[in-house]
């Protein structure tokens, strides 16, 4: 008789493993739907989970089973699995994926506002000065080529002057 409650006490346990299983599998989902992130990440992110759930089923195995692996280990964790799918898992995602909404949009506030102090009081000043410089710049280009522009008419002028001369001294 103490050996049936013994395996049924394991049962149980597992069924908690297997629960504990669904709501570590839940968490990898509530960050996925809640930051979008590459597939690298993605990837390390399935490493880790299955790390994580080989884990605590084998601390469960060798805490509470003594290491024997029975098939109620399995069916256990099945059964806890399945349990909090079907109960938990939907009401679990969506009040964790809203409250992490929430914190992200009161989060994001300050930030934000940071971000439009730093513009006025850096950023503004810098791109009024580069454009003012840009104007300047354009400007000096221009009288300079308008000077160099002007200058060159003299001394096509001059060069006429002095081919005419070169031609009347011939003669």
């Amino acid at each position: 008789m103490q050996e049936v409650y013994s395996q049924l006490f394991c049962l149980f346990i597992f069924i908690i493993t297997g629960a504990l299983i669904g709501v570590l599998f839940d968490i990898f989902r509530i960050l996925r739907k809640s930051f979008h992130t590459s597939d690298w990440i993605t990837y390390i992110q399935d490493i880790l989970f299955w790390i994580l759930a080989g884990s605590l089923m084998l601390f469960s195995i060798f805490t509470f089973n003594n290491g024997e692996i029975r098939s109620y280990v399995f069916i256990g964790i099945l059964i806890g699995i399945i349990v909090y799918i079907l109960a938990i898992s939907r009401f679990f995602v969506k009040s964790s994926v809203t409250i992490i909404g929430i914190f992200k949009k009161v989060l994001s506030y300050p930030i934000h506002l940071i971000e439009k102090i730093i513009r006025m009081i850096i950023m503004n000043p810098i791109l009024f000065i580069t454009k003012k410089g840009k104007r300047i710049v354009k400007n000096a280009n221009k009288k300079i080529h308008n000077f160099t522009k002007n200058d060159r008419k003299p001394r096509k002028m001059e060069k006429k002057l002095k081919e005419k001369e070169g031609i009347l001294q011939k003669m």
